[in-house]
């Protein structure tokens, strides 16, 4: 049996899957926060238990919010104190007698989703997550690429650009404070989260990404306003990630991916930010919603 592990801040999934990639058990816990061991620890139980439920040693794939530094081996975790900075992969391997493999959950979503039947003709996926955060994860013929330590996804510390700048007023222009250190980075304008927070300063009104498409649906005028401009900062955005990367389809997941409009805004306003022989790629909503971080996980060792 597969099973694949989503490590969030809060929370732990553990989910069975057999070789087709069907669900066959799941469960979740808290994220222990503080304490390594214990951290370590409630891994291990969750996988025993399921070594036991289903009479089998299952691999083990882990999907982090973060990455495993191919280099030193050490996880960087930052918003998992316990984990941070922490040999993951060699503890966990010990203590549960198996390899244990781990990659960014954004790479995970975007494996999940390049390996279902739909995407499998496409060489090139391009998973993109439009959640609490904005991340990315690139799969080429089913094998995620991560890149020389690890990091290769990271689309969310990508920062605005001029024409970004521009078109959110140079003087009034929001400039946020990243997590990572930085200034202006897409994870806080192209989030769910980022899109709340432009709505607030641009409209003056706190709102729930839910309420902002609702009251777009309704036709308020505000919030139509301030779809557009969103529509054009994506485009803006994903234009340069199109022009850089090429890929032969863009799936999107997290909350912000139910706003359907985005599936028939983007394609029209992305060529202006695109090469001119350049075409826009098939952009579609993803197939496996919250299921796609473990089921990527487990996929992690259906590739060699």
């Amino acid at each position: 049996m597969l099973y694949g592990l989503d490590i969030g801040g809060t929370k732990i999934e553990l989910a069975v899957f057999n070789q087709q990639l069907e669900k066959q058990h799941s469960e979740r816990i808290e994220t222990p926060k503080e304490d390594y061991e214990q951290w370590l620890r409630a891994i291990v139980e969750l996988v025993k238990k399921a070594d036991r439920q289903f009479a089998c040693q299952g691999s083990v794939g882990l999907g982090i919010p973060g990455f495993v530094n191919h280099t030193t081996g050490l996880a960087e975790i930052t918003n998992i104190r316990a984990a941070d900075n922490r040999p993951i992969l060699k503890d966990l391997a010990e203590r549960l007698e198996r390899e244990v493999r781990a990659e960014n959950d954004a790479n995970c979503f975007a494996l999940s989703e390049a390996w279902d039947p739909d995407n499998q003709q496409y060489p090139f996926v391009l998973g993109l997550i439009l959640g609490t955060g904005f991340g990315g994860g690139l799969v080429f013929n089913g094998k995620i690429h991560s890149g020389q330590t690890g990091m290769a996804g990271e689309l969310g510390h990508l920062q605005l650009n001029y024409h970004a700048l521009k078109l959110l007023g140079w003087d009034k222009a929001p400039i946020y404070q990243c997590g990572c250190g930085n200034v202006a980075c897409l994870d806080n304008y192209l989030s769910g989260r980022g899109f709340e927070m432009l709505y607030r300063d641009f409209v003056g009104e706190p709102l729930s990404a839910k309420q902002i498409i609702q009251h777009f649906y309704q036709g308020q005028q505000s919030a139509v306003d301030f779809v557009k401009i969103f529509i054009e900062l994506a485009a803006i955005s994903l234009g340069n990630i199109i022009t850089a990367l090429d890929p032969n389809v863009i799936v999107l997941g997290g909350g912000l991916s139910n706003f359907d409009y985005l599936y028939q805004a983007l394609p029209k306003a992305l060529p202006p930010h695109l090469m001119r022989s350049a075409n826009v790629p098939l952009i579609k909503k993803a197939k496996h919603g919250d299921s796609g971080g473990v089921r990527g996980a487990a996929a992690l060792f259906l590739v060699d």
